[in-house]
Formats: structure tokens, C-alpha cells, sequence
């Protein structure tokens, strides 16, 4: 019988839990505006497990140093590489009042991979030592997980605060090679990904299976207690595999979905598990007459080659078309544009909470990957009952 461990509020490890047994899965899907939080407890009804919807750590360091430039205070970036944009947008404002910014080499790759990009952007690297020793500087630690923060809010509720695995999700864009576009660097990851093996579960990885090129993937598993059952995936594949959690989306076998982040928008064409192709671009470069037109042409296959990169976006790659007729799925926190399209869209809601679709399919993943957990989640998971459940 396997030995499980699980994390108690104190943050010691306590244990053995075995498999067979109910448990407690907590999983995280950091998005660029919002970290949106399942606790998921198969003695009880999703609808009943613990949910929160919470400002992304990137925008929440943001506002710090917002509040840092105020007060005209120096900065100390500490801790590990985590996810940008909100927070790069902010230090850039930061740094044009002439203040100083310090960081640690893991904490300034948060910002830009190349360190010499961080430095002429105005930011003097210190080894850890050197961040030890100085004074009168404010400090932000860099992560995207605070699970101690996490544990306060659920002792606050009175809610269980341990948990026997841990699921996560983030949007790595890989460290580039020099010279390379990050863009193509990420999506020829998630393009290989599909070519080796296709399924939406390939982006999910154990602990020990993360490549070295995602740095943003490896400082979460290296932020977080090794002794607890770990699953990282990217945030969009996670959407995606959520949303077969829907009753709705269940029903089609030929589905194209599509999850509109933030900043990024991911869209699968799928038939049952297989992708026939995908893109990605940013959300802030398109619209709904935009979409309709890409998704439609993702769909048939006749996307062409670099035009998604060509217009500001990550890529496109098609494996095969189908002119037959599809079911268009929309997820994510910017779904809203997806209102005016032509393509009379789904707008998928698994057990009625669109925002922790990702989260489900995180759960899902961890069944598939974990098959010591894999009757308890998907027991919980079923809208039909112990033994009904039905994701791809």
C-alpha cells in the first residue's frame, strides 16, 4: 500500500494517508489577472468544495511597486522567477521617476530571461549575499504560489487547511535561447507537445518531468514541499480540458475551444482527444470578427503558417482540417468579447463556475497522472454520479 503525505496549517509534513481513501486536492491556476483556487474534497459536492477568485500575483507585486514609486522608496526583488507583464508594466513606471531597483538573478528572470534586458531597463542584479546586506531598501519576494497565504485564508474560515496533492497551472513562455524569439520558443513548445503525443494530459508533467527550459514551472516545483504530490500543466490546456467537464460540451465529439485569458487566447480544434490543430495570440489583438474568422479557418485547416505570429501573436499549427460542422466552446476571464460573434458560441460553465475551469481540468489531470487518486476525483468530479464520469 503506497504512503501518501499530506501538508497540515502548521506546514509540517504529517503522514501516512493511503491511497483508497477519501482526500483533498488543491489546485491553482495563476492567470495573468486573476489566481483562481479549488480546494476539491471528494466527501463532498463541487458545488460545496472550498473556491476563491483572487488577484494574480503578478498584479499584486505590481501594486506594490505602484505604492514603492509613491513613496519614493528603493526596491529589493527576492525569491524566484514568476510570471510578468502587470509587474514589468509597473517597474518600467517605477523606474522612469529615477529610482533605484535592485534583484536577485532568479527574481530579475521574472522580468526578461536575458539579465543584460533587466539591467538596461535600469536594474542593478545583486547575488543574494549582496541583497542580504542591503539597507533602507523595500523588499518583494518574487513567487507565484503562496501556499502559506492560501492555508491563513482557510484557517480564517474555519476550512480545512492541509491537503494530499497539488495541481497548478501557469503560462511559461520558456527561457528563450539568445536571439530567439520568445514567442516562436513557446509555441514550438506547445506545437512539439501535441506531435509527440496527442493529448490535452501531454502538458500536464510530474514534478521530476519538467524540462529545464521552464523556468517559470521549475521555481514552482522548487517553491513547494517536496514531499507533496505535485502537478504543474499550462493554463490553457488546463481551460481546455476543464471545459469537458460541461454537460454541454461533453455531447460534441468535433469541438473547437477556446480559452480567451487576459493576455493570452489559446483555441484547440479537437476531435475526442485528438488536437487537429490550435493557435495562440494575445487577447488584446483581437476581437470578435477577428476570432470568428481565425477560429473558423482553424477548423477547416487553412490557417496559414506564420500568419498568427506575423499579427503579434504566439503561432498556428494544423494537423488536419475538417470541413464538417463543429461546436465552439469560449472560456476565460475576457470570454465577453465572444458576445458578438457570428458563430452563436457556448460559453462553457462546468457545474456552473466558468473561472475555476481551469482548476477542474487541473483535477482532471491529476486523476489521469495520479492513479493512486484516479476513482476518488473522478467519482467527485462526475455530474452523474460515482463512476459517470465522462472527461476526455
Amino acid at each position: 500500500m503506497a504512503a501518501w503525505w499530506c501538508l497540515r496549517s502548521s506546514g509540517h509534513i504529517c503522514g501516512p494517508r493511503s491511497s483508497g481513501k477519501a482526500m483533498r486536492l488543491l489546485a491553482i491556476d495563476v492567470g495573468g489577472g486573476t489566481q483562481d483556487i479549488l480546494l476539491l474534497d471528494t466527501t463532498t459536492s463541487i458545488e460545496n468544495s472550498v473556491k476563491m477568485v483572487m488577484p494574480s500575483p503578478t498584479r499584486v507585486v505590481a501594486r506594490k511597486i505602484a505604492e514603492a514609486a509613491q513613496r519614493k522608496q528603493k526596491l529589493l526583488f527576492s525569491g524566484v522567477t514568476m510570471g510578468g507583464g502587470p509587474s514589468r508594466h509597473a517597474l518600467e513606471k517605477y523606474l522612469q521617476h529615477d529610482l533605484q531597483a535592485f534583484a536577485t538573478p532568479q527574481a530579475a528572470c521574472t522580468f526578461d530571461d536575458d539579465l543584460d534586458e533587466v539591467r538596461r531597463l535600469g536594474v542593478k542584479l545583486v547575488s543574494v549575499e549582496e541583497a542580504g546586506k542591503l539597507t533602507g531598501v523595500n523588499c518583494i519576494e518574487m513567487r507565484d504560489i503562496d501556499l502559506e497565504a492560501i492555508r491563513r485564508t482557510l484557517d480564517l474560515f474555519g476550512a480545512p487547511s492541509s491537503w494530499d496533492g497539488l495541481a497548478v497551472a501557469a503560462l511559461d513562455h520558456g527561457a528563450a535561447p539568445e536571439g530567439f524569439s520568445d514567442r516562436v520558443f513557446r509555441f514550438q513548445h506547445l506545437q512539439r507537445k501535441v506531435q509527440e503525443r496527442n493529448e490535452l494530459v501531454s502538458f500536464a508533467y510530474l514534478r521530476e518531468e519538467l524540462p529545464p527550459y521552464l523556468t517559470r514551472m521549475q521555481a514552482i516545483a522548487g517553491s513547494v514541499d517536496s514531499a507533496v504530490p505535485l502537478l504543474i500543466m499550462d493554463t490553457g490546456p488546463a481551460a481546455a480540458l476543464g471545459s469537458f467537464l460541461d454537460e454541454e460540451v461533453m455531447r460534441h465529439p468535433d469541438v473547437v475551444v477556446a480559452n480567451v485569458g487576459n493576455f493570452h487566447t489559446l483555441a484547440f480544434h479537437l476531435h475526442g482527444e485528438k488536437a487537429l490543430g490550435l493557435f495562440e495570440h494575445h487577447t488584446g489583438l483581437l476581437n470578435a470578427a477577428k476570432m470568428d474568422d481565425l477560429i473558423q479557418r482553424l477548423a477547416a485547416g487553412k490557417i496559414r503558417e506564420g500568419e498568427v505570429f506575423e499579427d503579434g501573436g504566439h503561432g498556428s499549427f494544423i494537423l488536419e482540417g475538417d470541413d464538417g460542422p463543429f461546436f465552439l466552446a469560449i472560456c476565460g476571464p475576457q470570454r465577453h468579447m465572444m458576445r458578438e460573434s457570428r458563430l452563436h458560441p457556448y460559453f462553457v460553465a462546468p457545474y456552473g463556475d466558468m473561472m475555476l475551469t481551469g482548476c477542474f481540468g487541473l483535477a482532471s489531470a491529476f486523476a489521469r497522472r495520479m492513479p493512486q487518486w484516479r476513482d476518488e476525483i473522478e467519482g467527485a468530479l462526475s455530474p452523474f454520479g460515482k463512476g459517470g464520469y465522462r472527461g476526455i
